[in-house]
C-alpha cells in the first residue's frame, strides 16, 4: 500500500489520463456519477474489470447496441455485482495459470448506486469482503432509488423526500436515520475502506490509488448528487458536493483494517459545521422542512448531525 498521504504514483500524472467513460452517455445533466467514475479512471493502475450492478449509471452508459465504457465492463443484477467480481477474481487466477490470460493481476472493481450497495445487494457485499477477495467496492450514494422512480433507500437523509417517504401535514419526509454504510463495512475488518466525493478530487483520486493498492478488499463511499431527483440546480452538483462536507453530512475520512480511523484534509481543517440549514434550502427534496410545523424536526437532525460528527472525531483523534 502507498503511505497515509502519498500514492504511488502522482495526482499530477493521473490527472492526465483519458477517460475511460465516453461522452456522449445518457446520465441527466448535472449528474456527478460520470465525474465519480472519471475520477476514480483516474486512479487505476493496470488491467482493469468493473462489474456494476443495475442502476442509473449502467442503465444510461449502456444503451444496447451502445456503451460508453472505455474498459472492460460487465452488467449484472442489482444485487450481485460484489459476487460476479469474487468470480471475475478466481476465473483470472485459473485462466493465467493455465496460459490463457496475459497478466498475472488484474484489478477488478465493484459499481453499485445506493439501493443496490445499502439495501440489495448488501448481502453480497459483506460476504465478499468476508472472503477477502482483493477487489474494490465503490457505491456511488444518490440518496435514494433514482433510476426506478427516486424510492427511499438506506442512503436517504433523515426528513427527505422521496417518492415513498413523502412530506406533508403528518410526516416530514423520511423518519429514519441514513445507515452508517462505510462504518458498517469497516467493521468487517478489512485492509482499506474510505469516504469520498467529486469536488475535494485530489482526496478522491489519492483514496481510490489507496484502495486498488491494499491486499485484500477496499470499500470506497462516494457521494453522488442527482438534480433530478434533488430537485437542486443541474449546475450545483459539485458545490452541493462541498457543503455536504462542510456540513458534516458527509464527512470524509478512512479507516484502516477496522481499527485506524483517519479524518481527511477537507473534514480535518474543519472547526466548525455549517448549519445543516444551509443544505437543505439548496434543494427541493428539502424544502418542506422550512414550514412552521417542522422546524423542531429540522433542529433534530441537526443536533442528530453535530452528534455524529463528534463521534467521528472521537474516533479519529481529532480535536
Amino acid at each position: 500500500m502507498a503511505t497515509e498521504d502519498k500514492p504511488a504514483v502522482s495526482i499530477k500524472d493521473m490527472l492526465k489520463r483519458e477517460p475511460i467513460l465516453s461522452s456522449g452517455h445518457r446520465m441527466c445533466a448535472g449528474c456527478a456519477a460520470p465525474t465519480v467514475v472519471k475520477l476514480m479512471g483516474m486512479a487505476l493502475r493496470g488491467p482493469t474489470i468493473v462489474c456494476e450492478n443495475t442502476g442509473c449509471l449502467e442503465v444510461a452508459t449502456t444503451i444496447y447496441p451502445y456503451t460508453a465504457w472505455k474498459i472492460p465492463w460487465i452488467h449484472v443484477a442489482f444485487e450481485n455485482a460484489a459476487a460476479v467480481a469474487s468470480g471475475v477474481i478466481e476465473a483470472t487466477k485459473v485462466m493465467y495459470s493455465k496460459g490463457r490470460y496475459e497478466h498475472e493481476h488484474v484489478d477488478v472493481i465493484a459499481l453499485g448506486g445506493d439501493g443496490s450497495s445499502f439495501d440489495i445487494g448488501f448481502g453480497a457485499i459483506s460476504g465478499a469482503m468476508e472472503r477477502g477477495h482483493d477487489m474494490v467496492y465503490m457505491c456511488y450514494d444518490n440518496g435514494a432509488y433514482q433510476n426506478t422512480g427516486i424510492q427511499r433507500s438506506g442512503a436517504t437523509f433523515t426528513g427527505q423526500e422521496t417518492t415513498t417517504s413523502w412530506a406533508g401535514s403528518k410526516i416530514p419526509g423520511k423518519l429514519e436515520r441514513k445507515k452508517p454504510l462505510a462504518e458498517i463495512i469497516a467493521a468487517h475488518r478489512i485492509p482499506y475502506v474510505a469516504t469520498s466525493e467529486p469536488y475535494n478530487y485530489r482526496d478522491f483520486i489519492t483514496k481510490f490509488r489507496k484502495a486498488l493498492e491494499v491486499e485484500g478488499p477496499a470499500f470506497i463511499h462516494a457521494f453522488s448528487p442527482c438534480p433530478r431527483g434533488w430537485r437542486s440546480a443541474t449546475g450545483a452538483s459539485i458545490s452541493l458536493s462541498k457543503l455536504a462536507v462542510e456540513t458534516g453530512l458527509h464527512p470524509l475520512y478512512e479507516v484502516i483494517n477496522g481499527e485506524e480511523w483517519i479524518m481527511s484534509g477537507p473534514s480535518k481543517r474543519i472547526k466548525e459545521l455549517k448549519p445543516v440549514d444551509e443544505y437543505f434550502k439548496t434543494q427541493g427534496q428539502f424544502k418542506h422542512l422550512f414550514k412552521p410545523e417542522w422546524e423542531d424536526f429540522r433542529k433534530r437532525i441537526q443536533d442528530q448531525v453535530t452528534h455524529d460528527w463528534e463521534l467521528l472525531k472521537k474516533k479519529c483523534g481529532v480535536d
